[in-house]
């Protein structure tokens, strides 16, 4: 959901006119995010870096997670080694 409240919305128009005061507000935590509305449409939203990084650090965990259950379905365990050999093969490595 973008919106939860009607103070979240902005016009472009008042983007451009207060983008400092905007700004001040986004980084002091006073507000979570803005959605910017352009031509009565949803165009952008503007958030904390901080709540940005966390958003993309999550998605990046769930796609490293589904790869790997995607994986694990496609498991051939007659082809595969347990971890106490891949430990045995490295150390002989050395």
């Amino acid at each position: 959901m973008l919106l939860d409240r009607a103070d979240q919305a902005i016009s472009s128009t008042d983007l451009q006119k207060n983008t400092k005061a905007l700004l001040d507000r986004i980084t002091s935590g006073e507000q979570d995010r803005y959605v910017v509305i352009r031509d009565n449409r949803p165009a952008a939203v503007l958030m904390p870096t901080e709540r940005y990084e966390a958003i993309m650090n999550e998605l990046e965990d769930l796609r490293i997670d589904a790869l790997a259950r995607e994986r694990l379905a496609t498991l051939d365990e007659s082809t595969s080694l347990s971890h106490a050999d891949m430990l045995s093969y490295f150390e002989k490595a050395d």
